[in-house]
């Protein structure tokens, strides 16, 4: 990776992929797209860039590696005293950033070491690095306890000022010392000339008038929400001078500006000890309390909060509640749960010129109602699920947009998404290195209320122009296949709306570049001018009914060496157009089995799917009895976690569920060997409450997982809970590896389901 400069107003002039540069001489960097993402004031320089005496990881896109999180998938570790990287200024700067990486603590707590911080050879000063607000294991919502397994969010931030401004090319050292106690991970270094401390505006009001403590643990939130109602009363700003204040509980504010010093000179944090529920945090009325707020600025500050686990009920984002007509404006918001979660109604609400870092869960989600609204010109970065997401939960989401951000490695889901929404804007932005369960852009009815019957489905016409996504989506480890850089999913119901994708880059996709999934069909996305370069598998994955144009469309390293993968027929319905290139509506396969991964993009590469084993796998033979239990399944989808795996577990009561209203639907089982069958049971969960239904189905059966026979034709199949919601289709025996059931029907509900595949040979 070359290393990635950009500054406020300026960024590297490489060519624009869908204006026509080739693949081999684009940088793989979050600044190579000029025009588009956030301009920010500092400048990144990537850790295998830099001079080290240290070890390269990566590159690697496996879920719970630790350079699968890293900026670009590559890192730099440091173990042992001594070990450096060194990093050459490319502009001059006061301040400086450190992404970084330190094991967990035994316990899950975290532990903290210190690592020398030199310049031009000399030290500095020491560089406290912790693992407290990061390590998570386990299933969602995630635990801080290592027995869970699944160990994931590896990296954090941490920032400090030099106390001068060092010139264009001084060297800065990160070196472990005799006193660093465990292996140090650097990812990046972000290098900013921070102005001096904004002073307080004439008129204003200072928080520590009311009391605020600076440079305390004393709980400061009666003195700030006093300031706060005062500035209100007033008509005056309220200003919060130079240092760290502790907060306990949130801040309400209402038609007032809270200004600060600059988000280096002005800092909220705190939690209450006593109740973990309550945390440093700057709030919007409800509306069941009065709200929206209206004319509200926040701007100039920052909030460093002290949220070490995910629990989802609690109210410890840096902001939220509900605020229209308002704006905030160059915060730096970083360990906190959510960096804005916004509950509406609410409209006219923006977020500018800002920094949101290290979240346990989203960046910012505009949460029920949010209208009129925009999230611009924001860096977000390791954020624990979605980066920019819109989710009208049970009020529409009308006109937002988020435009000219850059978001970079979400653990979780997206960089960003609308669920549902009608008329949304996503242009001019820059994604990367989506770590797993999500992609780059997502447009989607999926999750709770979102549906057409209360109308906050996805509608009107949908804008995606002008974005670039560099290594986006990845593996979902429940689906256990990849999802794609852009994708749409019709969970909820079908997307019946004009969805637009114009003038984009999809470069080095880890999977597909393009997916269509789940339940009701898309209706219809327009694809003009997007330069596809490089997949890890497809250009398009369609595992649902779509209707799309292809216009101007350009593919190239697609490392499947098939274009499409499409196993739901004239469901997919593409138009070609004129000016496509590198790709063909003829080259078209589905095997029923998805294929790790070929990284051919020039300067790409990333691993496997899956981590490889610590000790020679098993030897896998068809064994006797039922030959399905426990061997390897594969499917053509499913809905939510209903996944395939739970058809060949030995338990009755869990089921496989395919995608919604997108038959025919497959389910095949490698037996590891060619082996003699003669007979499948199917079986469904034996609770009376699953009524009696028929699904039409067939079996084939096939040597090479490619080539399928037919062993037992399309027939209606009845299960019946009087007899155990079981029903077996016997044929002439077959000598097969692979066994595969196609669902065409289902009179009880519009998927395949099984929650027993049993295969035997008599």
């Amino acid at each position: 990776m070359t290393s990635a400069l950009v500054f406020a107003g300026s960024v590297l002039a490489i060519p624009l992929w869908s204006s026509g540069a080739s693949a081999a001489t684009a940088a793989e960097s979050p600044w190579s797209f000029p025009g588009r993402g956030a301009t920010v004031p500092f400048a990144e320089v990537e850790a295998e860039d830099a001079a080290t005496n240290g070890t390269a990881i990566g590159p690697d896109r496996v879920y719970t590696h630790l350079p699968s999180e890293a900026s670009g998938r590559r890192a730099v570790t440091l173990s042992g005293s001594g070990k450096y990287v060194e990093f050459t200024l490319p502009k001059a700067a006061n301040a400086m950033s450190v992404r970084y990486s330190v094991p967990d603590s035994g316990n899950g707590t975290g532990l903290t070491t210190p690592v020398d911080l030199l310049v031009n050879g000399s030290k500095l000063k020491d560089l406290s690095l912790t693992s407290k607000y990061d390590w998570y294991y386990g299933g969602y919502p995630f635990s801080n306890n290592p027995g869970d397994g699944s160990p994931h969010h590896f990296y954090d931030e941490t920032r400090t000022m030099f106390g001068s401004t060092l010139a264009q090319g001084t060297k800065v050292r990160i070196q472990t010392s005799g006193a660093t106690t465990a292996a140090v991970t650097v990812d990046l270094a972000d290098f900013e000339a921070v102005p001096g401390a904004i002073a307080q505006p004439a008129g204003s009001l200072s928080v520590d008038s009311y009391g605020a403590v600076k440079n305390s643990a004393t709980d400061s939130t009666a003195a700030f929400q006093a300031a706060v109602d005062a500035g209100k009363a007033q008509g005056k700003v309220v200003y919060i001078p130079q240092g760290t204040y502790t907060l306990y509980g949130h801040v309400i504010v209402d038609g007032v500006t809270l200004a600060g010093a600059g988000p280096w000179y002005s800092v909220l944090t705190g939690r209450d000890p006593n109740n973990r529920s309550r945390a440093a945090g700057i709030y919007g009325k409800y509306v069941a309390d009065g709200g929206p707020s209206q004319n509200v600025s926040l701007k100039d500050f920052a909030i460093i909060g002290e949220i070490t686990e995910r629990v989802d009920a609690d109210q410890v984002n840096g902001l939220g509640g509900a605020m229209s007509n308002s704006t905030v404006d160059d915060l730096w918001i970083q360990h906190t749960k959510v960096g804005a979660w916004m509950d509406g109604p609410m409209n006219h609400f923006t977020i500018k010129n800002s920094r949101i870092l290290d979240q346990t869960a989203d960046g910012v989600n505009f949460h029920i109602g949010v209208t009129d609204s925009t999230v611009t010109n924001t860096f977000v970065r390791n954020t624990g699920d979605d980066g920019l997401a819109s989710w009208p939960e049970n009020q529409p989401n009308v006109n937002d947009s988020f435009t000219h951000n850059t978001v970079v490695a979400p653990v979780l889901a997206n960089n960003i998404v609308t669920y549902g929404g009608r008329n949304f804007t996503i242009t001019d932005n820059v994604v990367t290195d989506t770590v797993t369960n999500g992609g780059g852009i997502h447009v989607a009815n999926r999750y709770p209320g979102v549906n057409a019957g209360s109308g906050t489905d996805v509608q009107g016409t949908i804008t995606v122009a002008r974005n670039a996504l560099l290594r986006a989506g990845n593996s979902d480890y429940n689906w256990h296949f990849g999802v794609g850089a852009i994708w749409f999913d019709g969970l909820n119901g079908a997307i019946n709306a004009t969805v637009n994708v114009s003038d984009s880059d999809i470069v080095d996709s880890s999977y597909e570049a393009i997916q269509f999934i789940e339940g009701g069909a898309t209706h219809t996305v327009n694809f003009s001018n997007v330069n596809v370069a490089g997949t890890g598998t497809y250009m398009i994955q369609a595992q649902a009914g779509a209707t799309a144009t292809f216009t101007g469309v350009k593919a190239s390293y697609i490392g499947a060496g098939v274009d499409i993968h499409n196993c739901v027929g004239t469901s997919f319905a593409p138009t070609y157009g004129s000016g496509n290139t590198g790709w063909s509506l003829g080259s078209t396969t589905c095997t029923g089995q998805w294929p790790d991964p070929n990284y051919i993009y020039p300067g790409g590469g990333g691993g496997g799917t899956t981590p490889p084993p610590t000790d020679p796998p098993p030897t896998c033979t068809p064994g006797s009895g039922n030959m399905a239990a426990g061997k390897t399944v594969t499917a053509t989808g499913h809905t939510q976690d209903y996944a395939e795996t739970r058809a060949v577990d030995g338990d009755a009561n869990s089921y496989w569920e395919s995608a919604n209203n997108a038959f025919p639907q497959r389910i095949t089982v490698d037996l590891c060997a060619k082996t003699n069958v003669g007979r499948v049971v199917l079986k469904l969960p034996p609770a009376t409450a699953w009524a009696t239904r028929t699904q039409t189905l067939s079996v084939l059966g096939s040597a090479d997982g490619s080539a399928f026979s037919t062993l037992a034709g399309s027939r209606g199949v009845t299960f019946n809970p009087s007899s155990g919601n079981t029903a077996t289709v016997t044929f002439s025996p077959a000598s097969t590896r692979y066994v595969r059931v196609e669902i065409t029907a289902n009179t009880g509900w519009p998927a395949g389901q099984l929650s027993e595949f049993e295969v035997y040979s008599s």
